[in-house]
């Protein structure tokens, strides 16, 4: 439990995570729903469309997750400095809150930003663990 405990920010980030993946398939389903999109179907509309701004973001996210859930393992396992890890973590987190909210509101540039901050903060996670093997 020391690792559990080492982490804790970590283990959070990851049912925060879990509960943000969550709601965007709810808000890409019900969205779905509601434009009588018919279910299974590809959302082939472009980025004008709600719907298919919020199936990206979804899908976007389930691009990066197990990404993160295997950097975490390793560099937990690895005993990476836990104050690095927790950060970078957190800062997967952040953007991968601000990607969702700027896909839902279509603001682009924004959108990038915060995929590039998810993205060093995965980066960041993988080295934070190789490093410990260096």
């Amino acid at each position: 439990m020391e690792l559990v405990t080492q982490y804790s920010t970590s283990v959070l980030v990851l049912g925060l995570s879990g509960i943000l993946f969550f709601i965007q398939l709810l808000v890409a389903d019900v969205t779905g729903i509601k434009q009588g999109h018919t279910l299974g179907i590809s959302v082939n509309a472009g980025h004008e469309s709600f719907l298919f701004r919020s199936s990206r973001a979804f899908a976007n996210s389930n691009e990066t997750v197990g990404i993160f859930v295997l950097f975490m393992l390793f560099a937990i396992f690895s005993s990476a400095n836990q104050f690095w890890v927790n950060g970078l973590s957190l800062m997967y987190l952040v953007g991968r809150i601000g990607h969702m909210i700027f896909y839902y509101a279509n603001f682009q540039l924004m959108r990038s930003v915060s995929f590039v901050i998810s993205a060093i903060g995965l980066a960041g996670i993988f080295v934070s663990g190789l490093v410990r093997w260096l």
